[in-house]
């Protein structure tokens, strides 16, 4: 995937070229879009982020697969509120 500084581009333009626009974020580029001068959004990839949930999801596993015993979750959290 190829990765560009950030641009900008005015409104008109980008209403003139998204696709073109949109073309360029799937292959990486972020863009600020402003109106008059002033940044006013951007438009950049979305990025997978299913991975990393994954990933802390199967960390927490873990860490309850070491915990022997019932544990009552209210009464930790109520324990912590003492300190």
């Amino acid at each position: 995937m190829r990765q560009e500084f950030h641009k900008q581009v005015s409104a008109f333009d980008a209403k003139t070229h998204l696709s073109a626009l949109i073309r360029e974020v799937e292959e990486g580029q972020s863009f600020t879009i402003t109106r008059r001068g002033t940044p006013v959004a951007r438009l950049e990839p979305i990025h997978d982020q299913s991975g990393e949930v994954n990933n802390l999801l199967a960390r927490f596993r873990a860490v309850r697969q070491r915990i022997k015993g019932n544990i009552n979750i209210r009464e930790l959290i109520d324990e912590g509120r003492k300190y």
